[in-house]
């Protein structure tokens, strides 16, 4: 049910074409919200660091065709829709933590739909047996869940302690290693590339393919953490997993899809 709510959004995300200029001088085509060319994704791979996006013209797509964008949202983030009815960016220090606070929890959330699918599909094939996301916290492991649980939180807590101290002050906490004929990417909070996190250097080079390349990123988060809602709805209405669920609405689209959630009941 979610996997197919998520994979008709995606199908409709209008797209819309932006000719950017590159070194060479030619012009690229480049599908701003959709996917990029390959000149592109060279291109974002070369050149010099890039630590701000190239903001999105005034005529960016919006989440609803002929409204007016928030003073506020001037097309600077990724994923700026000029979506923001509560106002909740109109501070501009809580605009830049909200931002922050979505951009990692698209992160978490990827990996948890990631981590919930795979053993999901690891079962199928006869890797693992008994598996169950929804109940993997009742079973048991290596350590009793006291003890996990206290190692989760000091490493949790030693991590945030660090990202919080990189948004107080950029590149505080940078570990980068220096070398002597390479240029370190500049302090760019929420983004530390480098080789830790940017081995394949994906995120340097101008900011305009750098900018697809966050709005992907963000995009792809906002749609894992709807994801992850509709597993755990479906998880406590269904009691099956999602591939079971998905399976279920593509032999039956017509009575297994959210709708007959509500309707069955009565």
């Amino acid at each position: 049910m979610a996997l197919s709510i998520a994979s008709s959004a995606i199908s409709s995300i209008p797209t819309r074409e932006v000719p950017w200029k590159i070194s060479s001088g030619k012009v690229v085509t480049t599908c701003l919200l959709g996917r990029t060319t390959a000149a592109t994704r060279l291109h974002a791979t070369k050149g010099g660091v890039s630590s701000v996006c190239e903001p999105l013209p005034p005529d960016r797509p919006l989440w609803f065709p002929g409204s007016s964008p928030p003073e506020w949202l001037d097309g600077s983030l990724p994923g700026d829709f000029g979506f923001d009815p509560l106002g909740l960016g109109s501070d501009p220090e809580l605009l830049k933590w909200n931002a922050q606070a979505e951009l990692m929890h698209g992160r978490w959330a990827m990996l948890a739909v990631a981590g919930i699918l795979i053993p999901e599909w690891l079962e199928r094939l006869g890797f693992i047996e008994n598996f169950s996301w929804f109940e993997a916290g009742e079973r048991e492991y290596f350590a009793d869940p006291t003890t996990l649980f206290v190692v989760q939180l000091a490493l949790m807590g030693w991590v945030e302690g660090r990202r919080w101290a990189d948004i107080i002050n950029p590149g505080s906490v940078d570990i980068e290693p220096k070398f002597p004929n390479k240029k370190n990417p500049k302090p760019d909070v929420g983004y530390p590339g480098g080789l830790w996190f940017d081995p394949m250097m994906w995120g340097r080079g101008s900011p305009e393919p750098v900018m697809v390349l966050r709005t992907k990123e963000i995009k792809n988060g906002r749609l894992a953490m709807l994801a992850f809602v509709g597993f755990l709805f479906q998880a406590l209405y269904t009691g099956k997993d999602p591939i079971d669920n998905l399976m279920a609405h593509i032999a039956d689209p017509g009575h297994c899809n959210v709708f007959s959630a509500f309707t069955s009941q009565y």
